[in-house]
């Protein structure tokens, strides 16, 4: 899913060749992102535009050969004078004036073009693995163009006639090698955007190579930039040698960062700290882009806390609801903003919490979810592979309002992102941070075979490379359970096994219920405060706050009626969730539909049976209550078949049916089968919030 859309997008006609634009935000000063070598197109920005169309108006192209752009057939249309003409034009098409200009690879190349020979369309410049005209020689694999040879192999494949002969196999072995960084696992979007062109092309951008522009490209031109000049070049670049981009910071006095170990598309690869970078550079050098610094913090006696809620589910809302009632026992002047998304800001607001204005600007992560979803099928972890765009753009927003917030503390309730990019550049981190979690560790499905097996083993390695460099990010790790409820599982191969892993860097705050069901008073007189009647066998669907669940509840209104004619007292009640319009699930006659039911937990507690998904904190919410439920979790979904399975094993709790082979006449027949047995669960512990609270306290 993308993170945001362009406000406009167009068309302009140069010389016969259209080239394709978009246009994003409405600032006040311009940003012109440059494409590189037409082997990508502009997508391969989409970690920069969600976040910097917030300050400016930001204009990005697809160059010719890629994209929505055309394919001109001869080679001249590909010459360096023709690039730099297009950006040209589009920046009169757009009325960019004189702009920001950002170029990644070749970009660079054609932003030092404009810099030198068009200063007064160019306002300040950043080159990320710029390709150069002068310094050290290039790579050798440029020797191996016109070479033949009966096989290819390594970078003998960056060769004109295999070019033409598998290009698919030169594309992948070239984003792999743009992606040279550790742990830089995550190739095939790339080798999707580099199918959106073709060998031939690609040829003739190496032929046109020969034609010299009709401007000078020597190392007089570079002397001939004035504007703030920013680069940003990984030291092992694997397509432009960092020897190269260091020859244009000499001469140019350019600020050039190091990125240590980095690869040739640091802006990929390392998002939040790019962002930044550029951010602070043009904040500097500019005064613009940065938002509101610490600097300005007023004298306050108040402790200030930004809390982030998982949004996938409301489960996690209430819990963090929970405790942070229980944190203001310990702190009664405790400030809160929450950072979150819909349906949480529904639960949020219902409870008169604070959400935070920059939630409006975050990409909605239970949509992605939705989108990558299938028939009560969501591939989770291929699902969060797929999440970058969307968790780059949310997590700049969340660094926004801790640079914005001068908070004391953030908790983060497996905010994903916030943990990720913070370790990877701990520089970043503005407060201390509580980590809270209900399971660790990413689990291959058997249907990914070998494959996926190597990537959560990649995944994981990544994790605790994070945490055991540098555990000073993690001011508490909190996980939401017992050391029991860890799974027996490794973390991959040659990693640790999770349940010596785990102990070792987290805090056991037992089980958190957003609300006990013990406090909310016997059950017969909460059924009666529902309105609930004793002869009737209430059952509760529901399948959370994302509309994943809506082929399990059409599948389950097929059973209803199957059961009621077994168990005519049976009243079936469907909670649909904010994200499933009830109206479209064509429920049969007696079935009631609800939407969003704040107080859902109670209505749980009351029933007489739940059928539900296999969410933790639902299932969880109804072990604690005793209520007997069926459970379908989703397929492909690792967290809720290995980790939720597991916790719930050892609870004794819940009856585990699979979606696939679950006819209606066996979930009827489960149904009254769930009703007629007594529930034996385990109890769970009712103190986790005033646990976890606990934990925090000394943080604030």
């Amino acid at each position: 899913m993308r993170a945001k859309l362009p406000d406009e997008t167009g068309f302009i006609d140069r010389e016969g060749v259209s080239i394709y634009y978009e246009i994003y935000g409405n600032g006040p000063e311009t940003m012109l992102f440059v494409p590189p070598w037409c082997i990508v197109h502009s997508r391969v920005y989409k970690a920069q535009l969600p976040y910097f169309s917030e300050r400016f108006r930001c204009i990005t192209y697809d160059g010719r050969g890629n994209g929505k752009s055309d394919r001109p057939a001869d080679v001249k249309s590909y010459s360096l004078d023709h690039y730099l003409a297009d950006a040209l034009a589009v920046m009169d098409a757009t009325d960019a004036g004189k702009a920001i200009v950002v170029g990644l690879s070749f970009g660079g190349m054609v932003a030092s073009v404009l810099a030198a020979h068009h200063p007064d369309r160019v306002k300040a410049a950043i080159l990320v693995g710029t390709i150069t005209s002068i310094g050290p020689a290039h790579f050798p694999y440029h020797k191996n163009f016109e070479a033949k040879r009966e096989q290819f192999e390594g970078w003998d494949k960056f060769n004109r006639e295999h070019w033409l002969a598998d290009y698919p196999d030169f594309a992948e072995h070239f984003i792999r090698n743009i992606h040279s960084d550790p742990h830089s696992t995550k190739r095939e979007e790339g080798i999707g955007f580099a199918a959106d062109t073709t060998g031939p092309v690609l040829v003739k951008t190496v032929d046109a190579r020969k034609m010299m522009p009709r401007f000078d490209v020597s190392e007089a031109m570079y002397r001939k930039v004035q504007c703030p000049l920013l680069m940003i070049h990984g030291d092992n670049d694997q397509i432009q040698p960092y020897a190269r981009a260091q020859a244009v910071a000499d001469v140019t006095g350019a600020e050039l960062v190091t990125i240590a170990g980095g690869g040739h598309n640091p802006l990929g690869r390392i998002p939040a700290k790019t962002n930044t970078l550029i951010v602070d550079f043009l904040d500097r050098r500019l005064a613009i882009a940065s938002p509101a610094r610490r600097s300005n913090r007023t004298t306050r006696k108040a402790k200030r806390v930004l809390y982030l809620s998982s949004p996938i589910g409301l489960g996690h809302g209430r819990r963090d609801i929970a405790i942070t009632r229980e944190l203001r026992k310990l702190h009664p002047d405790l400030q809160v903003d929450w950072l979150a998304q819909d349906p949480v800001t529904r639960l949020l607001e219902a409870n008169g919490e604070r959400v935070h204005p920059l939630s409006a600007r975050l990409a909605s992560e239970s949509m992605h979810i939705e989108m990558e979803s299938g028939e009560h099928d969501l591939h989770c972890f291929r699902a969060i592979r797929s999440m970058d765009e969307v968790l780059i753009a949310n997590f700049m927003a969340f660094q926004d309002a801790v640079d914005e917030g001068d908070y004391d503390l953030v908790i983060a309730d497996e905010a994903w992102d916030i943990d990720h990019y913070w370790h990877e550049h701990p520089e970043l981190k503005k407060a201390a941070l509580a980590w809270f979690t209900d399971f660790v560790g990413y689990v291959p499905m058997p249907s990914g075979g070998e494959h996926e097996a190597f990537l959560t083993t990649d995944y994981n390695a990544e994790m605790i490379e994070h945490i055991e460099r540098h555990p000073g990010v993690r001011d508490r790790s909190i996980f939401v359970g017992s050391p029991e409820d860890i799974v027996p599982l490794s973390f991959g191969k040659d990693l640790p096994d999770m349940r010596d892993w785990v102990p070792r860097h987290f805090d056991f705050a037992g089980y958190v219920i957003g609300e006990h069901p013990h406090t909310f008073g016997s059950r017969a007189e909460l059924r009666q405060r529902l309105g609930y009647r004793p002869d009737e066998r209430v059952c509760i669907v529901t399948v959370g706050g994302s509309a994943v669940g809506t082929h399990l509840i059409k599948r389950i209104l097929q059973s209803y009626p199957i059961a009621r004619a077994r168990l005519p007292e049976l009243r079936m009640i469907v909670v649909a969730g904010p994200r499933i319009d009830p109206a479209s699930l064509g429920a049969p006659e007696g079935v009631e539909m609800r939407a969003f039911v704040p107080d859902l937990d109670r209505h749980l507690a009351a029933c007489d049976l739940a059928l539900v998904q296999g969410g933790l904190t639902t299932c969880m919410e109804l072990t604690a209550a005793g209520t007997p439920f069926l459970y379908f979790p989703l397929q492909n979904h690792f967290e809720q078949n290995f980790h939720v399975a597991h916790r719930l094993d050892r609870y004794g709790a819940g009856t585990r049916m699979a979606f696939a082979t679950s006819t209606p006449d066996m979930i009827a027949e489960a149904m009254v089968g769930a009703l007629r047995a007594p529930a034996k669960f385990k109890s769970v512990e009712a103190d986790g919030a005033v646990r976890a609270a606990r934990m925090l306290a000394d943080l604030v």
